[in-house]
């Protein structure tokens, strides 16, 4: 089989290389983002996928944009692909880029479809106190992640699951199924379509969302923690200095005090939040530190029950 890969972010490489590791399988092409600047240096750097392809030796295409591009899908007829596989490309592809393939154009999407369709179905499965999420490969058509479904994995999320862990857990759970489901597709296996009821529309993170807003529930305010958890980190004021939590947990205690007031030292850093419920701080970052756990930073700082924090 013969195939094109459309990817961008460090998510989509082992996908890549996944394709690149079985024998019945060439891809033949790349695709990815063009080069952006990056680092404190704000040098020109090729995305993860272009790295891996040209280690591989493999042709790579980073246009601009796909729309009116004649050069560009002039190049992806040429490649002559059974199967156009894309997993976070990063762009929308035209009608013409998906009747290229003589076999179908396949996306592998983050989420259980119709679930989170969009940009960010990792981090509002997260967001949204989801149980389980999942990989599904699919039918790729115009509409946004509404095409037909060929095989599906599913992944539970526990109370610990964090942002970081869904990344490197679900990126193999897909490769895996991507390889196992292709040679079914081209012996005929046909896509079932999705389901009419529970879609959800999974927009882009936006920076204001890291912001800790104390008068949300514990539960929910752990839910955006192990969200941005490592990076990009979830951010609070404390006596005027930036402050990223890192990790903590729930707490079945209610309180009256007011939300974002800190309400005990002694066992931990924990903090009133809505509903009267409180949030325990396990591991903080003080803006220009190193992480720490909260009763090492106790131990060094002048915080009080009643100091408050803010956005």
């Amino acid at each position: 089989m013969r195939i094109v890969f459309a990817g961008t972010p460090n998510f989509s490489v082992p996908y890549l290389e996944a394709l690149m590791q079985e024998p019945d399988m060439e891809v033949v092409g790349v695709v990815s983002q063009p080069d952006r600047k990056s680092g404190r240096g704000m040098k020109l750097t090729p995305s993860a996928v272009k790295k891996s392809a040209l280690a591989a030796n493999i042709d790579v295409l980073t246009p601009e944009s796909l729309r009116d591009d004649a050069d560009a899908l002039a190049w992806l007829q040429h490649k002559k692909a059974d199967f156009l596989v894309v997993v976070a490309f990063g762009m929308i592809l035209p009608k013409s880029w998906l009747d290229a393939p003589s076999i179908a154009p396949i996306n592998v999407h983050a989420s259980l479809l119709p679930r989170w369709r969009g940009a960010a179905p990792i981090e509002r499965a997260l967001l949204a106190g989801d149980k389980e999420t999942g990989v599904c490969v699919m039918q790729m058509e115009e509409g946004l992640d509404t095409g037909g479904i060929y095989a599906v994995k599913t992944l539970p999320i526990t109370a610990s699951t964090t942002g970081s862990d869904l990344w490197f857990s679900l990126a193999p759970l897909g490769a895996a199924l991507l390889v196992n489901t292709l040679p079914k597709i081209a012996a005929g296996l046909h896509c079932q379509a999705q389901a009419k009821e529970g879609m959800t529309y999974a927009k882009k993170i936006s920076n204001d969302e890291r912001l800790l807003d104390w008068a949300m529930s514990a539960a929910s305010i752990d839910c955006v923690v192990r969200c941005f958890t490592p990076k990009p980190g979830v951010r609070s004021l404390l006596n005027g200095k930036g402050l990223k939590i890192l990790q903590g947990e729930v707490l079945s205690d209610q309180t009256g005090r007011a939300s974002s007031e800190i309400v005990n030292i002694k066992d931990g850093l924990d903090i009133a939040c809505g509903e009267g419920s409180i949030y325990r701080v396990h591991t903080l970052q003080v803006e220009g530190k190193k992480a720490m756990q909260a009763q090492d930073f106790l131990r060094g700082a002048n915080i009080q029950c009643g100091d408050t924090l803010g956005l």
